[in-house]
This record gives structure tokens, C-alpha cells and sequence, in this order.
């Protein structure tokens, strides 16, 4: 069991909660750029849009959610974070959520690409979490419950269908806002099953040197992603106003 003798994680609530806000805006912001992607006239407008869905989806939704969420868990030996690992990590969802989109978005839909694009999305985002787990730098081995590993994919899997029906088959600020809450709720079931799957063991070994970490990181990674996810969509519906108006 990977959790005997295992070191206890509590979590702080603030970055719990930044953790599910920045999820809630990477997703909708993902859910408007989505809209671009079957109206698109150009493979150059398509392919824009897929990246920055795939942005938005990925490196705000999942991967800095995950990541807030990794430094909100506090333990009694000190953990920092190997940088090449962490990128990784980052861009493995974010590459996920570009492939699901692509499959999803190309050609008429169908529920078979949909499971498609769903699994390799979900297995994506599964490999992300477990590759950000294994960037983790500290005195201890962590040890994991295959089973309650296994629900976590099933999860991320289930998560990754859900979001990209949402994206091309919802319109309306409502309808998208409220996906949007939900997805985050399924975002951090997610990370959070794939917590309980593990167990850190101490080694007793001396603290390891280099990598992120820091008190504030959490709070950082949250106010940079924020900022650009706002940006994002303030350039979406400037954009989307101004081709109204041309056509009135």
C-alpha cells in the first residue's frame, strides 16, 4: 500500500482554491477560442485556433491547475520542483489538448472520434500529472496504488471527452461559464485522485539542492497565468466584435 508509513500532505486552501479559479478560466477561455475552429475559412485560422485553444486548455486549465495544486500540498520535508521535468509536463498537456482538438474538430462529428480524441487527450493530461509528480525533488520515494492510478486516467479520460463535446457544441456565455465550472471540477478530480494514489516514504537522505520552489510560487504561477489567459480572451471578443460590426 503506498500509503503506510507515508509522509502526510496537507493542502493549503488558498492555492486549493486559486487552483480550481485558474481552471474555471483556462476552460472557458479554451470553450470561446473553440469557436474558431469549425469557422474556420482558412487551415491557417484553424490551425490558430487549435494552438490556442490548446493553450488555453492545456497550460491553463489542466497544467497550472495541476501545478498550483502540487505546491499547495505542504509536507514536512522540504520539496522543490527538477525545471526540464515541470516544462515537460506542461508541454505534454498542452500538446494533449492540441491532438484531442484536431480529432475532434476535423470533419463531421461523430461519437467514435470524439472517444478518440478523448482518449489520447486524457492519456496526454494522465501523463502530465504523473511526469509533474515525478519532477518532484525531496528527501523521500514515493510509492503508488496502481488501482486509484488507474481511476485517475479513467478520469482524465472521461474529463478530456467531456471538454471537447462542450467545445464544439456549446454558443451561448452561460451555457460555456457553466461548463467551464464544472470542467474544473472534473480538472481537479482529476489531480486530486492521482494525489491519493500516492504515498511518499521518507529516505532520511539530505535535502536536495536546486529546482522551483519558493513560498509565493503558487501564487506567481497563478497572477502570470491569469494575466495571460485575460489577455487571450480580451483579444477573442475584440476580434469577434470587430468582424460583427464589418458584417452589419
Amino acid at each position: 500500500m503506498p500509503h503506510d508509513h507515508a509522509i502526510q500532505c496537507v493542502h493549503d486552501p488558498l492555492l486549493v482554491v486559486l487552483s480550481y479559479l485558474v481552471s474555471v478560466l483556462g476552460a472557458f477561455t479554451a470553450l470561446q477560442i473553440a469557436i474558431g475552429i469549425p469557422a474556420a475559412r482558412t487551415d491557417a485560422q484553424r490551425r490558430a485556433a487549435i494552438a490556442g485553444g490548446g493553450a488555453a486548455m492545456g497550460g491553463g486549465a489542466i497544467w497550472a491547475m495541476h501545478f498550483i495544486a502540487m505546491l499547495a500540498c505542504r509536507m514536512d520535508i522540504p520539496v522543490t520542483y527538477d525545471p526540464a521535468l515541470t516544462l515537460l509536463s506542461a508541454l505534454m498537456a498542452i500538446g494533449a489538448c492540441m491532438l484531442g482538438l484536431t480529432i475532434a474538430g476535423t470533419g463531421l462529428f461523430s461519437w467514435g472520434k470524439l472517444a478518440l480524441a478523448g482518449t489520447c487527450m486524457g492519456l496526454g493530461v494522465a501523463a502530465m500529472h504523473y511526469t509533474g509528480m515525478a519532477a518532484m525533488r525531496m528527501p523521500a520515494t514515493p510509492h503508488y496504488d496502481m488501482g486509484v492510478v488507474a481511476l485517475s486516467i479513467a478520469i482524465a479520460i472521461v474529463a478530456a471527452a467531456a471538454a471537447l463535446w462542450l467545445a464544439f457544441n456549446l454558443r451561448g456565455w452561460v451555457q460555456m461559464l457553466g461548463s467551464a465550472l464544472v470542467m474544473g471540477v472534473a480538472v481537479c478530480g482529476m489531480h486530486y485522485t492521482g494525489m491519493y494514489a500516492v504515498g511518499f516514504v521518507p529516505t532520511g537522505e539530505a535535502a536536495m539542492s536546486g529546482g522551483l520552489g519558493g513560498d509565493y510560487l503558487g501564487m506567481g504561477v497563478f497572477m502570470v497565468t491569469t494575466l495571460l489567459l485575460s489577455a487571450m480572451l480580451v483579444i477573442i471578443l475584440l476580434r469577434r466584435q470587430r468582424r460583427a460590426a464589418v458584417t452589419i
